[in-house]
C-alpha cells in the first residue's frame, strides 16, 4: 500500500465492512446484467437534450467501477468506469429509499456496483443515470491511488498493471488500438488469399534466426526443448508440403536482455509466398504498414520521438555498403570487404569490433547498427547483405557473397526483416555447416544444424519470398510509445519480494 500513498489501516477499515456485509447475507452477487455500455450511452444519447430524454423515458442498466463520488446530504453524484468509458450517476435519498441510500453512501471508491435508472441531463448538461437501484456487485478491499497525482510511477505500473488500467483510461486505449493492429494485418493477408496457421512454440531445435534459446525438458520423453526463437523453418515446411501463402502471428522467445526495445518475449508477424521474392515482401510491408496507418491512425503520419513520419509516401530504399559510406568518409568502396580497413573505421570510432573470426560481413554490420541506424527516422528499406550473416537468405545472382536480403527501418528501429529464400538444400547445407562452426568456435547465438529442415528442402520448395514483421514495434510506431514495456500488458520485469 505504501506504493499507492495510502495508510495501510484502510484497508483494515475496507474489510471490517465486507466482514459486516457478509454477517447481512451478501456473497459477491452473480445475477446483474448490463445491458448497456457507458460508451454506448454516452455516443446513442449525446445528441439529445433534457426534454428529449425525458420524453423519451430510456431505461439503462450499467455496471461499472465508481471511481468519484460527490455526497450532498439528501443527494449524490459519482463516476462509473464500466471499462469502456464514465458515465455520471446520480442519486436522491427520497428516490432511492432510507436505507439503500444509506448503503450507498458506505461504499468505498474502487467497489464494483450495478445501477438501473432513467437517462437524464443535470442543470450542468451532463448525461447522466438518475438511480432507481443499486447493487454492490464487488467490493474493493485496497485503496485506489491517491486521486490527483495517480499511478505514474512506470515500474509500479508495469507490476500492477490492473491498477495501470484502472486508473489511467490512455492505456487501455494502446491496447485497444494494439488489437485493431492484429485485426487488420489478418484482414490484409486473408484477403491476399494467406493462410494462416500455427507452428510448434517447444521444437526440439532452435532454429530460425540468431539468438539464444530459453530451454525446457519434457519428461514422458526425456528430452531437451526449446521454446522457439522464431517460426521461420517450420513455416517454409509448409511451402514444400504445398500450401503456396502461409503466416503466423507467433509469440516467440530470445533469452536476452530487456531494454525500451526488448522483451525476451515478443509478438512477430511472419509471412512466407511461394514464387516471391525479396521485392514482393518489402511490397507486402509496405502496404500493410501505410494501411495500418490510415485505419488506425486516419492518416499517413505518425510522430515518434519528436518526429513527424511520413507513411503515405514510397519508402525509400538504400544498400546496406552505401549507408556505411554515408557514414564514414573514410572508407572507400573497394574498403568495404577488407576487414583491417573496417577494424580501422571502428576503432576510429571507439566501436567494439565482432569477437571471434568475424569476417567483413559482421563488421560492415557493426558498423551500420552503431552509426546508421539510429538515425533512420523515415521509412528506409536497407539492402543488399551480406551473406555472412543471413544463413537463410537466397545468395544474389550477380554476387554470391550478398543476398537479396531487406530489413525495414523507421524511427530508429527496426520494424521488418525479410528476404528471398534460401531453398537450395545444398547451400543451405552448407550455411548450416558454417553456422555450427561458429558455434563451436563460442558463438551461442549462431544457429544450429537443422538436418530435418535441410531433409524438406531435397524435397523441393518453390522460390519464395518471406518477411517477419515485429507487431511490438509496429505498435511503439502507430502510437508514439517510446519503450517496449508500454504495449505490452505484462512486460517481463525482476522479481521482488511481494509487498502486502
Amino acid at each position: 500500500m505504501a506504493e499507492t500513498g495510502q495508510k495501510p489501516d484502510l484497508y483494515v477499515e475496507r474489510r471490517a465492512k465486507l466482514d459486516a456485509l457478509r454477517a447481512a447475507g451478501f456473497n459477491y452477487p452473480n445475477d446483474f446484467r448490463p445491458d448497456v455500455t457507458a460508451a454506448e450511452i454516452l455516443g446513442t444519447y449525446r445528441d439529445l437534450d433534457a426534454a428529449a430524454l425525458v420524453e423519451r423515458k430510456v431505461r439503462v442498466r450499467v455496471g461499472g467501477r465508481m471511481m468519484t463520488r460527490r455526497v450532498m446530504g439528501k443527494a449524490s453524484f459519482a463516476h462509473l468506469d464500466d471499462g469502456s468509458g464514465r458515465i455520471q450517476i446520480f442519486l436522491r435519498r427520497d428516490e432511492l429509499g432510507e436505507e439503500p441510500y444509506s448503503r450507498f453512501k458506505s461504499l468505498d471508491l474502487g467497489d464494483i456496483v450495478g445501477v438501473q435508472g432513467m437517462l437524464f441531463r443535470t442543470r450542468m448538461g451532463e448525461l447522466s443515470v438518475r438511480v432507481e437501484k443499486i447493487d454492490l456487485i464487488a467490493k474493493c478491499l485496497r485503496p485506489l491511488p491517491e486521486k490527483f497525482h495517480g499511478l505514474k510511477d512506470a515500474e509500479l505500473r508495469h507490476r500492477r498493471r490492473y491498477l495501470d488500467l484502472m486508473m489511467n483510461p490512455e492505456i487501455r486505449e494502446i491496447f485497444r488500438k494494439r488489437a485493431e493492429i492484429l485485426r487488420i494485418c489478418r484482414a490484409l493477408l486473408d484477403a491476399r488469399g494467406y493462410l494462416e496457421v500455427e507452428t510448434p512454440m517447444m521444437q526440439p531445435l532452435a532454429g530460425g534466426a540468431a539468438a539464444r534459446p530459453f530451454v525446457t525438458h519434457h519428461n514422458a520423453l526425456n528430452i531437451p526443448l526449446y521454446l522457439r526463437i522464431a517460426p521461420e523453418l517450420y513455416l517454409k515446411r509448409l511451402l514444400v508440403g504445398g500450401f503456396q501463402r502461409v503466416y503466423e502471428i507467433n509469440r516467440s522467445f530470445r533469452n536476452e536482455g530487456t531494454s525500451t526495445r526488448h522483451n525476451p518475449e515478443f509478438t512477430m508477424l511472419e509471412a512466407y509466398q511461394a514464387y516471391s521474392n525479396c521485392d514482393s515482401m518489402m511490397s507486402l510491408t509496405e502496404d500493410l504498414l501505410r494501411l495500418l496507418a490510415l485505419d488506425v491512425l486516419g492518416a499517413p503520419t505518425v510522430h515518434q520521438g519528436g518526429v513527424e513520419i511520413n507513411l503515405g509516401v514510397p519508402f525509400r530504399r538504400l544498400g546496406l555498403g552505401a549507408a556505411v559510406l554515408s557514414a564514414c568518409p573514410d572508407l572507400r568502396p573497394e574498403n568495404l570487404r577488407e576487414v583491417t580497413a573496417l577494424r580501422g573505421a571502428m576503432t576510429a570510432r571507439r566501436i567494439e569490433p565482432p569477437a571471434g573470426d568475424a569476417g567483413w560481413g559482421k563488421h560492415l554490420l557493426a558498423l551500420f547498427e552503431t552509426l546508421v541506424e539510429p538515425g533512420l527516422m523515415q521509412p528506409t528499406f536497407i539492402t543488399d547483405y551480406p551473406r555472412e550473416v543471413s544463413p537463410l537468405a537466397r545468395a544474389c545472382d550477380e554476387d554470391p557473397e550478398r543476398v537479396d536480403r531487406f530489413e525495414l527501418f523507421i524511427g530508429g528501429r527496426e520494424i521488418a526483416n525479410g528476404f528471398s529464400e534460401l531453398n537450395d538444400p545444398l547451400d543451405q547445407a552448407q550455411r548450416f555447416e558454417e553456422q555450427a562452426r561458429e558455434r563451436q568456435a563460442g558463438d551461442v547465438e549462431a544457429m544450429v544444424y537443422d538436418r530435418d529442415y535441410v531433409r524438406a528442402l531435397e524435397y523441393g520448395m518453390p522460390a519464395a519470398g518471406g518477411v517477419g514483421i515485429g507487431i511490438d514495434r509496429v505498435v511503439m510506431l502507430l502510437t508514439g510509445i517510446e519503450s517496449i514495456r508500454e504495449v505490452l500488458l505484462f512486460p517481463l520485469l525482476r522479481p521482488e519480494p511481494f509487498i502486502d
